[in-house]
């Protein structure tokens, strides 16, 4: 009975060691809506690339810039409803969404997006556009995966789904949109609903 009770204490002591190193407070709905969001944006990007087929898109073309700010406005959408969507789940579990647990999982996660920024910036002015869905998923799947370490383990895989994503993207260069669409929109849906059923409900 004693040696009983004594393992479940290491157990107890475990768990309560894993959850103040894991930030476990991750929405499944905002990956989801993220899903949703890169969808939309992709379908409207598609739209206008094929509208203008015909001319030849630079850095000062309008349709250019407007596939930017769609990119813009999905990144900020996708990231205001991770955070509040997050912190709506983190409060209801009765933990900070700022504590040493979720920088750990920021900075991890910053440091190859951010990387990956720099570098598809510099594509982007060398006018390499065929390498910026590959190097955007490769670099987010990186991201992903390093930040796994730190928070729920189902990120580990969509980091995963991400890279495998990249490297066929450069394999087939002429459907960068349609790997993009795959990465951002159906693997953050499929992952996002995975993460809802499997925490979320509870």
């Amino acid at each position: 009975m004693e040696a009983s009770k004594y393992l479940k204490d290491i157990q107890d002591i475990k768990e309560m060691m894993s959850k103040s190193t894991q930030f476990i407070s991750l929405s499944g709905i905002s990956g989801v809506l993220a899903g949703i969001y890169a969808l939309v944006g992709a379908a409207y990007a598609n739209f206008l690339i094929n509208t203008y087929e015909y001319t030849y898109i630079t850095l000062e073309s309008k349709t250019f810039k407007l596939i930017v700010l769609i990119a813009v406005i999905v990144l900020i959408l996708s990231l205001g409803t991770a955070y509040y969507l997050t912190a709506k789940k983190a409060n209801k579990l009765g933990e900070k969404v700022w504590n040493a647990a979720s920088k750990r999982v920021l900075i991890n996660f910053a440091i190859p997006l951010v990387t990956g920024g720099i570098f598809s910036l510099l594509l982007i002015r060398q006018q390499n556009f065929v390498l910026i869905a590959p190097v955007t998923l490769l670099f987010y799947g990186l991201a992903c995966l390093n930040a796994s370490k730190y928070t729920l383990r189902d990120v580990r895989y969509l980091g995963i789904t991400q890279i495998i994503l990249g490297l066929l993207a450069v394999e087939f260069t002429g459907y960068g949109l349609l790997f993009w669409v795959l990465g951002f929109g159906i693997a953050h849906i499929l992952y996002g609903s995975i993460m809802y059923y499997k925490y979320d409900r509870k």
